[in-house]
């Protein structure tokens, strides 16, 4: 089995692809990614920083 790569998605996007490469990577819903950082982007702000340096981090990765 091969190991399993966090990578932004390139069908499941809205912005930039990170809820869904996410929900790929853990086999969740991309809906249930998304309400969990929008939610922690309204509360505090944390899902919005955590959000933006995902999609710093795999942009540059590939």
């Amino acid at each position: 089995m091969a190991a399993k790569k966090l990578r932004l998605s390139s069908t499941d996007k809205v912005l930039a692809g990170v809820c869904g490469g996410l929900a790929e990577y853990l086999d969740v819903d991309v809906n249930v990614v998304r309400i969990v950082v929008l939610l922690s982007a309204v509360c505090g702000s944390f899902g919005l920083w955590a959000y933006l340096i995902t999609w710093l981090i795999l942009s540059t990765s590939n």
